[in-house]
């Protein structure tokens, strides 16, 4: 009873703390206000929670990254993928060398295993953070794409950096032939474990929908089903679960433009996945800021470990190694973004943003979240021979501050590195009003077409010309006016059976038009999805009024 006691107080809490920002202070970001309420609940109850690793990865990150890889524009990520590997790869490997050793050199109670175990826990930037600090912020869109891309995918690799450095740490040995090996399995029995069971549960699913019909509830159980089933898959042939959840995450996002759901079927499963991803973003830094008292009630001793007596330290270590890393990273950034430009590539908006704008943004992107605080738990009491971890309470400090420090940097090194940008604007209006034009279009072509079928051309050819001048006549004046609605809507006013025919069939062209730009990358993925969304919603008002007459 205790346990349902206290989810039901997390989720009143990820409540409350929208609450909080929206009402009262909203230019505070939200994970902030989260850790902060979380932090009071540990005050104020006695329930403890033990964070166990595996089980956090499992129920949390795991379908949060397959939303997050379901919604990714998948055209974009693969345009970048030399960029995207490079950051979740490259830079992470450098940032495991380069902030192991400063570790190691600043603070020598930590042997050089441990330094680098330290390290790879704070390699992996956190999908959920630069997520809801870039909606403040005007980012450029590839930009916005390449950095949800890396931090997709170096979650994986920082945890296998992570095992190697545990693993060197308990045995004394390092074979870098077999980590290569292990690292290969690790990312490619990930990756296919994550497409194998995406695409066998969803080609199941459509043949018994074309067999038996679509149940909405058994169509969105299926898709809560499959970022667990793809985890725990990979997790049995010792796969990165990770990597598993993000790729079935985008061959689901290649099935939803596909079109095969209904309308229904989309509006109901998108607002259930809306309403798991604000529970579980909310419920992740909630914890977070729950184990924080608990974690920084050890920092006398911990900071005792390296010699230290005063508290002061932990800061100044603290920071020291957010320096470091957000050197690193602009380091990287500034090298990945020459060697595109010496290549003839450049981002949209890049020249307008300007090569060290871009840097800028880049390691300010670079947040830490739940993922960094959960491997951090995870480090082993003890090495080999029963000897304790060398400094483990300050590594979880160390995590714990980082986490904090990067969370509250990033909003406002984000605003000022971006406020140029801000103040030039961004064209998302100007984007809105070409695609429902296109779309318009698109509807028009396809009531001309149906004009063009026998069945228009028979005996009820007047009915037909007049239903489709009805249905034309609203498409031609939302072009004319640039609005975003149909003049009058189609529920509004009475029609025949050959008229909303002509009307499902012209939202089914302006669909399939608003799936077309997403493919092309070119257009916001988040604007494409609310328009699609808009498009379900007439549709299901249309079939439903169709039902009742």
């Amino acid at each position: 009873m205790d346990t349902i006691a206290f989810i039901v107080l997390l989720l009143a809490l990820v409540v409350l703390s929208s609450i909080v920002v929206r009402s009262l202070a909203p230019a505070l970001p939200l994970p902030i206000v989260q850790i902060a309420l979380g932090a009071v609940a540990a005050r104020l109850t006695s329930y403890q929670v033990s964070l166990e690793p595996g089980v956090f990865f499992l129920l949390f990150l795991a379908p949060l990254l397959f939303l997050d890889g379901w919604r990714i524009p998948r055209e974009g990520l693969f345009r970048d993928k030399g960029t995207i590997l490079s950051l979740s790869f490259g830079l992470v490997l450098l940032t495991v060398i380069g902030a192991g050793l400063f570790i190691h050199w600043m603070i020598p109670a930590f042997t050089l295993p441990a330094a680098f175990a330290l390290a790879s826990i704070l390699s992996p930037t956190d999908t959920i953070a630069v997520s809801s600090l870039a909606e403040r912020v005007p980012l450029p869109r590839r930009l916005m794409v390449i950095l949800e891309g890396e931090s997709l995918l170096n979650d994986a690799s920082g945890l296998v950096c992570f095992r190697f450095a545990v693993a060197a740490a308990l045995t004394g040995q390092f074979a870098a032939w077999r980590a290569v090996g292990t690292f290969a399995w690790l990312a490619v029995g990930g990756l296919l474990a994550g497409v194998a069971t995406c695409l066998v549960t969803n080609v199941a699913k459509d043949w018994v929908t074309r067999r038996f019909g679509e149940e909405v509830g058994a169509q969105i159980l299926v898709s809560l089903i499959i970022p667990f089933a793809a985890y725990l898959l990979a997790d049995a042939v010792g796969a990165s679960g990770i990597l598993a959840a993000v790729a079935a995450g985008i061959i689901m996002g290649m099935e939803e433009r596909a079109g095969r759901a209904s309308a229904i079927t989309r509006i109901r499963r998108s607002a259930v996945w809306d309403a798991a991803q604000f529970a579980g973003n909310g419920v992740i830094f909630v914890l977070l800021g729950h184990q924080l008292p608990g974690i920084l009630s050890r920092a006398g001793a911990a900071i005792e470990q390296t010699g230290e007596h005063n508290k002061l330290w932990l800061m100044i270590y603290v920071l020291a190694i957010c320096v470091v890393l957000s050197v690193i990273r602009a380091a990287w950034a500034w090298v990945t973004l020459g060697v595109r430009s010496m290549l003839g590539e450049h981002l949209a908006g890049a020249a307008r943003a300007g090569r060290a704008r871009l840097v800028a943004i880049t390691a300010f992107a670079g947040a830490r979240g739940a993922v960094t605080l959960a491997a951090a738990m995870a480090i082993p009491l003890t090495v080999h021979d029963g000897v304790a971890w060398p400094a483990r309470d300050l590594a979880i400090l160390i995590a714990a501050g980082v986490i904090v420090v990067s969370l509250v940097a990033a909003p406002v090194g984000l605003v000022a590195a971006t406020w140029p940008l801000r103040l030039a604007g961004n064209n998302l209006h100007q984007e809105e009003r070409d695609i429902r034009s296109l779309s318009a279009r698109a509807a028009l072509d396809a009531i001309e077409q149906a004009l063009r079928e026998p069945a228009a051309r028979g005996l009820n050819a007047d009915i037909y010309a007049q239903a489709a001048a009805r249905v034309s006549a609203d498409y031609r004046q939302r072009i004319a006016a640039g609005s975003s609605n149909i003049a009058e809507h189609p529920s509004a006013r009475p029609s025949s059976e050959i008229e909303d025919r002509l009307r499902l069939m012209a939202l089914d062209a302006e669909r399939k038009e608003m799936y077309g730009a997403a493919r092309t990358g070119h257009q916001s993925q988040e604007l494409i999805r609310d328009l699609v969304y808009e498009i379900d919603l007439q549709e299901s008002q249309l079939l439903a009024r169709r039902r009742t007459t």
